[in-house]
């Protein structure tokens, strides 16, 4: 315990213990800081804020519906056709 907050001491539990905030159906993938913010409530150990936004990373879910903050590609441009000498 610390401060009434349990200590996490496995990076395996750290992990599930993310997960339990962060994937969970009911408003689940809530972002990095109210992510953080349920954990802490109960848990915690050194660089759990980094640990989570690692974890938000590599997340497949929130990967294939992030928005693109990237301008979109310009028009294609035909190659120039080469002549024969």
């Amino acid at each position: 315990m610390k401060e009434e907050q349990i200590y996490v001491p496995e990076e395996e539990l750290r992990e599930k213990v993310i997960c339990l905030h962060y994937d969970i159906p009911l408003g689940g993938y809530g972002g990095k800081w109210k992510t953080t913010e349920l954990v802490t409530r109960n848990y915690w150990w050194p660089g759990v804020t980094k640990e989570i936004e690692r974890y938000m990373n590599r997340c497949d879910v929130c990967q294939q519906y992030k928005n693109k903050s990237e301008a979109p590609a310009e028009k294609l441009m035909l190659n120039a056709i080469l002549e024969k000498l």
